[in-house]
């Protein structure tokens, strides 16, 4: 029975790592897009909201039967029960606002930034373009890795 609700606890709670992760993400593409970083993130925890709250509400309306268990063996079922309320809802505040908040100050002012026009024209370009050649002959093989790996060794000119 406590192997059954490990294992079933575990995957709400993997997919709840993934939130902020997504988030962050989520963010990058739009600051990709022109948007300043509070924009962004802003956007991205308006619109992750819904899934990271519906992931706890699920997961913690599903351990509150643990958490008030009576009977034969209720001890260790509320303990387990406690732990899964308790952990997802510190997760769940961890999700919604530290992250957001570090990412607002440990963002890169400038990076991934919105890509302009303006910053490729400013770029120079080359004088003269490499000319990229085939070479006549192919660069020669040492004997020692010739012999090891089985290629044949040219004949010297």
């Amino acid at each position: 029975m406590a192997s059954s609700i490990s294992c079933i606890s575990q995957c709400p709670l993997l997919t709840q790592c993934t939130q902020s992760p997504v988030s962050i993400e989520f963010a990058n593409q739009l600051r990709e897009q022109g948007l300043d970083t509070l924009a962004a993130i802003k956007q991205s925890a308006a619109q992750r909201l819904r899934p990271i709250m519906m992931t706890t509400g699920a997961m913690v309306l599903g351990a509150v039967p643990l958490a008030i268990a009576t009977g034969a063996g209720a001890e260790s079922r509320k303990q387990i029960g406690w732990v899964i309320v308790g952990g997802m809802s510190l997760g769940t505040l961890l999700t919604i606002f530290v992250v957001p908040t570090m990412y607002t100050l440990l963002a890169r002012k400038f990076a991934p930034g919105a890509k302009t026009e303006k910053a490729l024209d400013d770029v120079p370009a080359p004088a003269v373009a490499p000319q990229i050649t085939a070479s006549a002959h192919p660069p020669a093989v040492p004997p020692a890795v010739a012999a090891s790996t089985g290629i044949p060794v040219a004949a010297a000119e």
